[in-house]
């Protein structure tokens, strides 16, 4: 028993699975994300009608804009490629959905907002966004391999450079 506690608090604590928990999320918000975008592309007909306007966009210049930011951004997300410059659209997007369902809630009923729940959604993409968008995409990614493959290419051109020197 002493053992496994000590295992559980010293050894276990100490190392993590940050790369994998980093995949994890990715897949799991890109998942999430993904979804929306392939249900209002599935049902376009019936949401370009009642989608919101926002930044000046008609609804449905802002419809085909989402549905192209949860597909594209989401598909990046997952595989980790460009990954930081991906999420600032779906960020941006996810702001904008949450100050769209907040004004909205708080127009129609101003003294039950402390009860209602006006965009639990948009929340927690904003906060998984930023949590990829400070602690990158780890090491299982694309970006991950591209980058070995840029320092690799460098150092393969400085050697060169050195032999040609000589």
């Amino acid at each position: 028993m002493k053992n496994f506690i000590k295992y559980l608090f010293m050894y276990s604590a100490s190392y993590t699975y940050s790369n994998l928990s980093r995949l994890f999320i990715r897949l799991f918000v890109g998942i999430m994300f993904i979804q929306f975008g392939i249900r209002q592309m599935l049902n376009y007909d019936a949401m370009v009608s009642y989608f919101p306007a926002s930044l000046g966009m008609e609804s449905e210049t802002t419809l085909i804009l989402m549905i192209l930011i949860e597909l594209v951004c989401s598909t990046m997300i997952m595989l980790g490629f460009l990954t930081r410059l991906a999420i600032v659209p779906a960020l941006f997007s996810m702001i904008i959905a949450e100050d769209y369902l907040l004004s909205d809630v708080v127009s129609q009923y101003p003294f039950t907002l402390g009860y209602m729940q006006p965009g639990y959604l948009p929340i927690m993409f904003i906060g998984i966004f930023v949590y990829l968008l400070l602690s990158g995409p780890g090491k299982i990614s694309l970006d991950y391999l591209i980058s070995l493959f840029i320092i690799n290419r460098n150092q393969e051109f400085h050697e060169d450079n050195k032999l040609s020197e000589a």
